[in-house]
């Protein structure tokens, strides 16, 4: 990936419009990379991409919508058997 100044970028943004279809470039500052510059291709790609990322909660911040989904689900009862497991022995 390609990695360009800040002051470089401003100042020749036309051309790295078009570099950007290619690929991304990376946009420095002070020799620290402060950002990305992505094609509009690449950047609905990432949203995509994010929007199907997994979210993990710890239970104490579990959302309502999502405990109430878990809390009324119900196992197949092919799988009964799998119950019997945790059944204390007689």
């Amino acid at each position: 990936m390609p990695s360009v100044t800040a002051t470089e970028f401003a100042r020749n943004f036309g051309r790295f419009r078009e570099e950007v279809q290619r690929e991304p470039i990376a946009i420095t500052s002070h020799g620290r990379t402060t950002g990305y510059f992505l094609s509009a291709h690449d950047y609905a790609e990432y949203q995509r991409l994010k929007a199907q990322a997994r979210q993990v909660f710890h239970v104490s911040e579990l959302p309502d919508d999502i405990a109430d989904a878990i809390e009324a689900t119900r196992m197949d009862p092919e799988h009964e058997a799998l119950n019997r497991l945790l059944d204390p022995p007689a």
